[in-house]
């Protein structure tokens, strides 16, 4: 799970976005491979992950929209609590697991709304694609009309509580590495893993020279280390999160989640959705619902799905939910890409 909170700060170092017609020449020759399995990106709907909650997030857009309210009100009856008093704090509460990831979901459909309420149904209806980072996948695929908005809640609901109680098993942590290409990064993971009690590897691909790594907390705390005098990292970070998100050690979370996506209906997108798991736009019901559970121990491949979109003729994204870091991140992959936010 992409702890987005702990890099916001590095989001913040980003310029304005200003619009630019084209993307770097740089940025489309990376992604040609990805060619062989292009889709219409030129619209793209974006939605974050887990660690994109703030404390009030929501207050605002159900106050004086209807349609997000309501929202609000259906994830209430679903999860059995009142989700916008929780997402009010304590923030102790609201960051976790169980709690955040239903409560950015219900966000970030109520940011298709506020779209929707300020720039009409032609804005929603124009977007071509979606993809979403972790958690952001199930609201890219509600977005789709893959899966509806209450299994959605039922889901994310399912997905947090059972990631948090394989957390709960090992003493296990997250670091964000910072200035190091792909490789270096792995051979650092490699090399903590060999020389600790435990193993650490990718986790989350953000952008080139921003990854996060997951595993056992001796090997994170070694990885920390040697990053710095040993491979040339500029820095590395430990992330607040509960454990070692997207690897084997959320292993003990899948059968939950499997039977919680067998109990839903999921259909096959109107529009092509991105997997966090290959960087392919998703297939079928039963192959969505397999990547969807393969997902919490498999990496995110974000910078290569991102450039498969920047392959297939990606103009603009809307980043929908709390929070601004895929800008960030954005502009990390490819200076010119253009993402508006529409923050709750």
């Amino acid at each position: 799970m992409l702890p987005l909170r702990c890099l916001a700060a590095l989001a913040a170092t980003v310029p304005s976005l200003a619009f630019q017609p084209a993307l770097s020449t740089a940025a489309r020759r990376r992604a040609l491979s990805s060619r062989a399995h292009a889709f219409d990106a030129k619209n793209m709907a974006l939605f974050p992950g887990q660690g994109a909650q703030y404390v009030g997030m929501g207050a605002e857009i159900a106050e004086e929209l209807p349609a997000a309210k309501a929202l609000f009100d259906t994830a209430s009856e679903i999860l059995g609590y009142d989700l916008l008093a929780t997402c009010a704090g304590p923030k102790e509460k609201l960051d976790t697991t169980a709690v955040s990831q239903p409560a950015i979901f219900v966000a970030s459909m109520a940011a298709v709304e506020k779209l929707r309420s300020e720039a009409g149904d032609a804005a929603v209806d124009g977007i071509t694609a979606a993809m979403g980072l972790s958690l952001g996948e199930y609201s890219a695929l509600c977005f789709a009309g893959a899966l509806s908005f209450e299994d959605g809640v039922r889901i994310t609901k399912v997905r947090g509580e059972a990631m948090q109680a394989a957390a709960d098993l090992v003493d296990s942590s997250m670091v964000s590495v910072i200035g190091l290409d792909e490789a270096k990064c792995t051979a650092l993971c490699e090399a903590a893993s060999a020389d600790s009690k435990g193993s650490v590897r990718m986790a989350n691909l953000l952008c080139k020279g921003n990854y996060a790594v997951s595993g056992d907390t001796d090997a994170c705390a070694k990885l920390m280390e040697i990053a710095k005098p040993d491979f040339g990292a500029r820095m590395t970070i430990k992330l607040a999160v509960a454990g070692a998100f997207h690897t084997d050690l959320m292993a003990p979370a899948v059968g939950a989640l499997e039977a919680a996506l067998e109990a839903a209906d999921i259909s096959a997108p109107r529009i092509p959705v991105i997997s966090n798991v290959n960087a392919l736009p998703h297939t079928d019901p039963a192959a969505i619902k397999a990547q969807l559970a393969k997902q919490v121990t498999a990496p995110v491949l974000w910078e290569k799905s991102f450039l498969s979109a920047i392959a297939s003729g990606y103009e603009i994204g809307y980043e929908l939910g709390p929070g601004k870091v895929i800008a960030g991140i954005a502009k990390r992959i490819d200076k010119t890409a253009v993402v508006e936010a529409v923050s709750v």
